[in-house]
């Protein structure tokens, strides 16, 4: 799995540089704009730093073609689950999508389970358990695919717990 690093500049809209207390649990977003690029919203969350209107960011988006970048460290806050406690012991995921269903293609789908499993396996993560989506915590329609789909996000826990399994 390659992982492009391209972090964000240290700024208080986007990635405020604050240590996260643990990792305990994943939450996962969609972009909510069809066919933009990993990149693309990448700079999106970098332009934040020029206003003070809008704090937002994560640690990692997938792109179309199953590149991910990791834009903030693992061991810092990103503001992504629209909860000061949640984004203290979590990490926040995002993923491009093709069309306005929000549903992830093949290569975005595939990159993300090979990086929950990794993500899983390295802070002793239940998938089943501990992989919950943005909607789960402020119950914001995100990730619409799988908000509207719930046994389809039940299926890519479970994909991912048989990644672990290999």
């Amino acid at each position: 799995m390659n992982i492009e690093e391209n972090l964000l500049t240290i700024n208080p809209m986007s990635r405020p540089g604050i240590k996260l207390d643990a990792v305990k649990k994943i939450v996962l977003h969609y972009v909510a704009n069809p066919r933009t690029s990993a990149i693309g919203n990448r700079n999106y969350f970098e332009s934040l730093k020029y206003q003070d209107q809008i704090s937002v960011s994560t640690h990692y988006i997938i792109g179309l073609n199953g590149e991910i970048i990791r834009i903030i460290p693992e061991d810092e806050v990103a503001y992504h689950s629209g909860n000061k406690e949640v984004n203290r012991i979590s990490i926040g995921i995002e993923n491009t999508h093709p069309d306005i269903t929000g549903k992830f293609n093949t290569a975005t789908y595939n990159s993300l389970v090979k990086l929950l499993a990794n993500l899983c396996i390295r802070y002793n993560l239940n998938p089943l358990t501990d992989i919950i989506r943005h909607y789960d915590v402020t119950g914001k329609n995100c990730p619409k695919y799988y908000v509207d789909n719930p046994l389809k996000f039940e299926k890519l826990k479970k994909d991912v717990q048989s990644k672990i399994n290999i």
